[in-house]
């Protein structure tokens, strides 16, 4: 069972139909949405601030989610997905936007909807990562526009494969129980 742990008088709240990996951590000021998954050694850290998460959201293993006290809070929007090993601290990512494996988002920085950012970016504090663009390099730069129906569409796709990846682990945990 995942490590799920009050501090500061906040508890965790997990929505309907949610995995979390044995591993995962989920600590203090969390809220996480409907149909979640969060991986093996993903740790959301909301013990000096907020950490709010969307509906079909999944965080890849290895995914550290923190913030600043008193000046970031990291919120998710719907469909979203945080690939493995990335570090968003005090970020916010629009609905049905994709970070790639290894990226990492620094304190305010925003991620419009849809948009993509590229495996291994750097996105610096207080960036503006503008709806349906994908963005790389270190530090994170606009590399180009993306069509918004193409965006949605993949980037709902692959949050959706991981409500089906999550099921295999709960089909197997009843199983074993």
């Amino acid at each position: 069972m995942a490590l799920i742990k009050s501090v500061r008088g906040f508890t965790p709240k997990i929505g309907d139909n949610c995995y979390l990996a044995e591993n995962a951590a989920v600590i203090g000021d969390v809220v996480i949405g409907n149909d979640c998954s969060i991986w093996f050694n993903a740790v959301l850290r909301g013990d000096v601030n907020s950490i709010r998460i969307g509906d079909r959201v999944n965080i890849q293993d290895g995914a550290v989610l923190h913030t600043l006290f008193r000046k970031s809070i990291v919120e998710l929007g719907n469909d979203v997905s945080v690939g493995h090993n990335v570090t968003l601290h005090g970020a916010r990512v629009g609905d049905c936007a994709l970070i790639g494996m290894g990226a990492t988002l620094l304190d305010n920085a925003v991620v419009g909807e849809g948009a993509i950012v590229a495996a291994g970016a750097l996105v610096l504090s207080n960036t503006v990562i503008e709806p349906y663009t994908l963005w790389g390099g270190v530090p994170a730069r606009f590399i180009k526009k993306i069509d918004p129906e193409q965006s949605k569409s993949l980037n709902q796709y692959t949050a959706r494969n991981y409500l089906t990846y999550a099921s295999w682990f709960k089909e197997e945990g009843k199983e074993e129980g």
